[in-house]
């Protein structure tokens, strides 16, 4: 009974033709360009390009070579035949194949051979295809090999021409047996065959799988999907041609390997032993042998892709050639590949039996959130970043666009703003390396919306990784002894605050971990490295990360017959590395609590913040801030002299303040030189804000303001306690105006040279920064008139130099401890 033959669903044959008719013939344009509707006009980026000279009109050969490049971006290029020609002149060694590309080729030309529904349901079998059609249109190189070359080039170029020569000599002798003495296909071939998956389908995206989602139809199948890389393997090379040299008649011998276990040949199976039956031995070479760069990647479902009371599921995901290390630990990507099936092999095999596992092999990484100097800004967001530099508020507009559906914490907002910006971080010439990263303890009572901001910071982060001080040990957050499955060796796996390095790690419930746990990220924190010294590995790793802790006082809720450190209770190295620290009280006022509902009711009503009280309604989306912050990163502020002098001068004042503070008991946080190091951090994250290579002295002040408003939230309670909570307008802009000048903030110009800034009237202040100030916490302009007024009756203060100075004459607490 003869057996029954099935007919191949496709025509290989005529499909390899019409994907080299596709290599060759597809055109496509390198810009879009915009076609206006008045004339149909023309309108491109080189018409547009500040680049042009009007002297090139005098000179014919400009001219020439404008029009030339006009001509060149308007006449569409033969896209994939360029690829080939760098291929072969060695420029490149990936091959990527759209199949967006495809269908549109198939749909101009009116094919029927379904190439883009078989390249995804049997990609596998048509990465050779391609390859196969690659190699037959393969150009000659433009140049030819020269001593600069790598040895690489001029193995693959001698093995290209022995493969011509026998194909020669086959058709000459007419004896086709000679081309089985060719190299193997994969010898020749000095690339990586990749297919990036169509964008949409039937007018609709393609949405990326979860990794519950795959199932065994897909088998075989051009699959994408969509996870967060937990653990990335060091990058080996795993063999794909295996060459062997025969001791007795020197013929090299070739074993292609497909598979994960392989057999090497020991005896020789060239004509010359066989004839002579002289069995040679095989002796491996790993010179002609051909090795692959290999990496294994572990994917986990996302939080929210998993069901209720599940556990995320993880895949293995394999990358070859130019696809390794574009995935690092903590990345959300988006990978495209193949899904095949794999055998257990050792000892698993005995104890799985028939079961096997399944891998993706991946073809196209897409990072979602990448690094700031990777991210690329498009035309119309950079113009939008113009429109709001150019307008001077960006520094209120970035801010009130952090969350904006929470209510308030505008300074808190800000101090997030310079956190994600950062400073500058500088390596002295003896190695010593000073931190720009910025730290910030956002402290207070339940329910002030402290998780939201972490959540939403480390979002809008390249790199931000959310954990909670209750459910992260100290070896969760620094690393991990592990044993790698694939080679069996002891290695180090990063904890929360290796993987967000260059990023930043946002810890909630900071109050409720164990001491020893909390003292892991001292070190983090300052050195911004992690010390490790386990099972013989003692190594240091980087953890170059800004900390965003949250936490609640002792007792939960801050009690106001405490201080402030007693409700804080966190020690004082710890409080110290960071940067500004905020407390935020949950206070009931009639007007705030009213503001508050009503911005709460109407987010659940329309799904959306309310209107920010911008001049235009100006507020950024999460991209737009990244790629803010991303340009203004890009820039390296420092500090002129006269800034410097100004800065030496107003430590040194606020640690005289710090210590009338120690002897009046009111001492809530300490003034230490790493408060200095910080108002230099927020002063360079505020002029990077600004694209200014150069801090200014007001850059110095709103650093100053920010680390004020920090400390004054610490000190809130403590004007309640003392029998100011009805106190008027007038009494509080007092104690606030009175504030700054012990603080030394708003000098005036001319007195920032003076060592005390006293006259032998009192201390002279700017009136436009006091008024600034003033305004910028809440209060009136009218109000802030009336209390002027109210003053310089009492004569506490006079406004001197044409109403640009005011002169305070006292400097005791009589006139702001009763009501006017």
């Amino acid at each position: 009974m003869a057996l029954f033959n099935m007919k191949a669903p496709v025509e290989y044959g005529e499909q390899q033709e019409a994907f080299e008719h596709f290599l060759t013939d597809f055109k496509t344009s390198p810009q879009e360009t915009i076609t206006t509707a008045l004339g149909n006009i023309t309108i491109n980026e080189d018409d547009l390009s500040d680049d042009y000279d009007f002297m090139d009109e005098d000179d014919e050969a400009g001219q020439q070579r404008r029009r030339q490049q006009r001509r060149g971006t308007k006449e569409p290029v033969h896209k994939y035949k360029l690829m080939l020609q760098e291929l072969a002149d060695r420029k490149t060694n990936e091959v990527a194949i759209e199949l967006d590309d495809i269908h549109t080729f198939e749909e101009d030309l009116g094919l029927e051979l379904k190439l883009v529904e078989s390249i995804e349901k049997n990609t596998k079998h048509y990465v050779e295809i391609l390859s196969r059609a690659i190699d037959k249109l393969m150009p000659q190189p433009t140049q030819g090999l020269t001593f600069k070359d790598d040895v690489l080039d001029v193995l693959m170029a001698n093995r290209a021409q022995r493969n011509a020569d026998l194909v020669e000599a086959a058709e000459r002798t007419a004896d086709p047996a000679m081309l089985n003495e060719q190299y193997p296909a994969q010898l020749t071939r000095r690339y990586t065959l990749v297919f990036k998956p169509r964008t949409a389908m039937s007018g609709e995206p393609l949405k990326a799988l979860s990794v519950r989602q795959v199932r065994g139809d897909h088998l075989g199948h051009l699959i994408t999907i969509r996870g967060i890389a937990t653990r990335v393997s060091d990058v080996k090379p795993i063999v794909q041609v295996s060459a062997y040299t025969c001791d007795r008649c020197g013929c090299e011998i070739f074993q292609p390997v497909s598979d994960k276990q392989y057999g090497p040949l020991t005896l020789c199976p060239s004509k010359d032993c066989k004839e002579n039956q002289a069995k040679g031995q095989l002796y491996p070479s790993s010179r002609a042998s051909k090795f692959l760069p290999f990496q294994e990647v572990k994917i986990q479902e996302l939080a929210e892709q998993v069901p209720i009371g599940q556990i995320p599921r993880t895949l293995t995901v394999l990358c070859y050639g130019t696809l390794v290390r574009k995935v690092h630990p903590g990345d959300t990507v988006d990978i495209s590949g193949i899904f095949l099936p794999t055998p257990y092999t050792g000892f698993q095999a005995m104890r799985a039996g028939l079961l096997t596992d399944t891998y993706l092999e991946a073809h196209d990484v897409i990072q979602h959130k990448k690094a700031y100097e990777d991210m690329q800004i498009d035309p119309l967001m950079e113009r939008r970043i113009a429109k709001s530099f150019q307008s001077g508020n960006q520094y209120e507009y970035l801010a009130k666009s952090i969350a904006p559906e929470i209510f308030g914490h505008l300074d808190v907002k800000k101090a997030l703003l310079l956190l994600l910006v950062g400073g500058v971080t500088k390596e002295v010439g003896d190695g010593m390396r000073i931190r720009g990263d910025i730290n910030i303890c956002l402290m207070g009572d339940p329910g002030v919306a402290k998780s939201q901001l972490l959540k939403y910071i480390s979002k809008v982060a390249p790199r931000g990784v959310y954990t909670s001080g209750r459910g992260s040990s100290g070896v969760g957050l620094t690393a991990a002894v592990m044993r790698d499955p694939v080679t069996d060796e002891m290695v180090l796996e990063g904890g929360a605050l290796v993987l967000a390095d260059n990023g930043i790690c946002c810890i909630d419930e900071f109050d409720k971990m164990d001491d020893n746990d909390r003292t892991a990220i001292h070190e983090v924190m300052e050195q911004q490295t992690i010390s490790i010294s386990k099972a013989g590995i003692s190594t240091s790793l980087n953890a170059r990360t800004s900390i965003l802790a949250a936490a609640n006082p002792l007792y939960g809720r801050y009690n106001t017959r405490l201080t402030a450190v007693e409700n804080i209770n966190l020690p004082a190295a710890l409080l110290s590395r960071f940067d500004v620290m905020f407390l935020l009280l949950d206070t009931p006022t009639r007007e705030t609590d009213a503001q508050l509902a009503k911005h709460v009711a109407y987010v659940h009503m329309h799904n959306k913040h309310p209107d920010i009280d911008t001049s235009d309604g100006f507020v950024f989306s999460p991209a737009e801030v990244r790629a803010y912050v991303a340009k203004a990163r890009t820039y390296r502020p420092v500090l002129p002299p006269n800034v410097a002098d100004y800065m030496v001068k107003t430590y040194v004042r606020l640690r005289n303040q710090h210590k009338r503070n120690e002897k009046k008991s009111q001492n809530f946080g300490h003034t230490t030189p790493r408060t200095l190091l910080g108002i230099v951090r927020l002063a360079q994250a505020l002029a990077r804000l600004q694209f200014s290579n150069t801090v200014k002295q007001e850059d110095v002040d709103e650093a100053l303001r920010l680390i004020e408003a920090s400390k004054e939230s610490l000190a809130m309670d403590d004007g309640n306690r003392t029998g100011r909570r009805g106190l008027n307008a007038s009494s509080k802009i007092f104690n606030l105006v009175k504030g700054l000048a012990d603080s030394g903030a708003c000098r005036a110009d001319e007195m920032e040279d003076d060592e005390d800034n006293e006259n032998e009237f009192g201390v002279e202040l700017n009136l436009r920064k006091v008024k600034e100030r003033v305004i910028a916490k809440g209060f009136t302009e009218n109000q802030w008139m009336t209390a002027l007024e109210e003053y310089t009756d009492l004569n506490i203060w006079q406004t001197t130099g044409n109403g640009s100075r005011l002169v305070f004459i006292v400097a005791d607490d009589r006139a702001g401890s009763q009501e006017l």
